[in-house]
């Protein structure tokens, strides 16, 4: 489970030293390693023995960092990014585990002064998502141990494995600065490579009688097709899915420790749902033709992965989203066989609003699912007595608001089997039993539910309420329809541009002298001229003056008065008209990878 040889150990505190030409990061952890030096001129890396003294010319600026999560290399420059604020929130398996509270982009571009104006100014508008991408959400790390893996796979990892560095053992898709640390491999700096995975990490312990159990919820986002809200929806061509989360129950007591993790995930085909600053944008169905195939790729990759696959849609039978669940249920009836299966539930019809008590209908169909495919188990001396052999993969549309109220409540049902199996409850024990327990259950799942939601749609996760209380509340569909209109904003005012720094931190766009130093496209017609803020001071304006031009008419009865009130009017429709037209490009959409239309 950890990195086992002291060579190939983190260095846990660190010492950053920034010079006029060079960053120097001290290991602080008293263990006598060499610093590593990196040029703010080309960004080249050495280790040295010691920092090099100060003088009067290199008055260096001194401060603590946590670990390096990677470096970047854009048209010129190259970007070193570093931890500079992290706390430690809780322990997986016994390892401290810490999330990045604040992260810091340091600049090696020196060598920019010489390059040509163009040239800057590419790099400068690159430059910019860094920015961005500093705000980046919901990052965690361990010095000790592969946050990367459950811990079935972390047991099951061989010997000669788990005396890798930590880096090496990381499962590729969930290691967040996988694309960051090229550089920092290639350069074979071990100590100093911090894996960093996306997600959630809560826990909390209570006690049952004289038993003391503690339950750890980790989320783990998959990189492969990471992005925001409505700029990331279905599969690429290679079967990896949008907001791809690994969740993991742990329960932990006397020794015992037992888990149970669950997947959620866009649906495995291509679609998309382009902003055109409709509340709802229409869903549309890319290559229907490669559907079959796309999912086809994704089932046999959670096959290797996790075993058995049961996919659970709770998607609209109806509608806009009942194309898209139509389209899945027959594309599902060339894959399911004995190891997948395949169950729509319709959550809106069955549960409505507020009826979310009748997901015991649902549980009702999986349950021989749940019980057949089980959960992990080791006893106190860390022998395997039970592992799972199959997952639950859950969607809505977005895989957030509905998927995490089922989630919750699968969780809830496997938790008290394996609290159940280990002796801590009796055989008609429920966690609803102990209201201390039950209320910590609940709130641990609405933060797993907000963590998640937040990192793909700029907010916390509609239903919450539900999941924290176990019912409906007033003030929790007030807060769902003010999530509903931020949602809407960003989606379609902010969410481009963090889609491009995503591409660029993950590596799905590469910065390349060739492509973004040519001829830039012009933009022509409307879309040169496009400018959503300025068309609604138009509007707003137009309407004003209208109105007061209508005024004038009541009041002192003349053409011209009435020629102007309907003049205003005539460009506030007209304005209006045009811009609800062409919503599309008076949104912000991404740059890097350029969406269809």
């Amino acid at each position: 489970m950890e990195a086992g040889e002291s060579g190939n150990k983190l260095h846990s505190r660190l010492r950053l030293w920034e010079f006029p030409d060079q960053y120097v990061i001290e290991p602080a952890d008293g263990s006598g390693a060499p610093c590593l030096d990196i040029s703010r001129v080309d960004a080249s890396m050495k280790l040295i023995d010691q920092v090099s003294e100060c003088d009067s010319l290199r008055v260096p600026k001194i401060h603590s960092i946590s670990g390096v999560v990677g470096m970047l290399k854009l048209l010129a420059g190259s970007y070193l990014v570093v931890v500079t604020e992290s706390e430690r929130v809780g322990s997986f398996l016994g390892h401290p585990i810490f999330k990045i509270t604040s992260l810091k982009v340091l600049p090696c571009d020196h060598s920019l002064k010489n390059s040509p104006e163009e040239q800057k100014k590419m790099e400068t508008e690159f430059s910019k998502l860094l920015s961005v991408a500093e705000k980046t959400t919901g990052l965690y790390f361990s010095y000790e141990v592969n946050l990367t893996l459950s811990s079935q796979r972390l047991h099951d990892l061989g010997a000669e494995s788990k005396s890798l560095p930590l880096w090496r053992q990381a499962e590729p898709r969930f290691l967040w600065n996988n694309y960051m640390l090229e550089v920092l491999i290639d350069n074979k700096l071990d100590q100093f490579l911090l894996p960093v995975i996306q997600g959630s990490f809560n826990s909390f312990e209570t006690a049952i009688g004289k038993d003391i159990v503690d339950i750890t919820l980790i989320a783990r986002r998959c990189t492969r097709r990471n992005g925001t809200r409505m700029w990331r929806r279905g599969a690429d061509p290679d079967g990896y899915v949008a907001n791809f989360v690994e969740t993991e129950q742990i329960v932990q007591m006397n020794g015992y420790s037992s888990s149970f993790v669950q997947v959620r995930g866009s649906m495995p085909f291509m679609w998309e749902q382009i902003v055109d600053l409709t509340y709802k944008p229409k869903f549309e169905i890319v290559q229907p033709e490669e559907a079959t195939r796309i999912a086809e790729r994704h089932f046999l990759d959670l096959r290797k992965k996790y075993g058995s696959v049961l996919a659970v849609d709770l998607v609209n039978k109806h509608g806009g989203e009942g194309r898209l669940s139509e389209k899945f249920a027959s594309i599902m009836q060339h894959i399911t066989g004995d190891v997948v299966r395949y169950l729509h539930f319709d959550f809106h019809r069955i549960c409505g609003h507020i009826h979310f008590e009748r997901l015991s209908i649902l549980y009702e169909q999986i349950e021989g699912f749940l019980e057949q495919n089980g959960y992990f188990l080791v006893n106190e001396k860390g022998d395997k007595m039970k592992e799972q052999l199959g997952v639950v993969r859950t969607n809505c549309i977005d895989c957030l608001d509905r998927t995490n109220v089922t989630q919750s409540m699968i969780g809830r049902k496997m938790l008290e089997l394996q609290l159940k199996r280990i002796g801590v409850f009796g055989a008609e024990e429920t966690i609803s039993s102990h209201p201390n327990f039950d209320e910590r259950y609940k709130i641990l799942w609405a933060n797993h539910g907000d963590d998640v939601s937040i990192q793909y749609s700029g907010t916390p996760a509609l239903k919450g309420d539900f999941v924290r209380y176990g019912h409906r509340t007033t003030q929790g569909v007030l807060k769902d329809g003010w999530s509903s209109l931020v949602r809407y904003y960003l989606n379609n005012f902010a969410d481009g541009t963090k889609q491009d720094a995503i591409d660029l931190l993950q590596g799905h766009y590469i910065v390349a002298m060739s492509r973004d130093m040519g001829p830039v496209p012009q933009k022509g017609g409307l879309e040169a001229v496009a400018n959503f803020p300025v068309a609604l001071a138009v509007v707003l304006f137009s309407f004003w003056f209208a109105t007061m031009s209508l005024k004038q008419v009541g009041s002192d009865y003349k053409h011209k008065h009435l020629f102007f009130s309907l003049l205003w009017t005539g460009i506030c429709v007209g304005v209006a008209a045009l811009v609800r037209a062409n919503g599309r490009i008076f949104c912000n959409r991404p740059r890097l990878h350029k969406p269809r239309g």
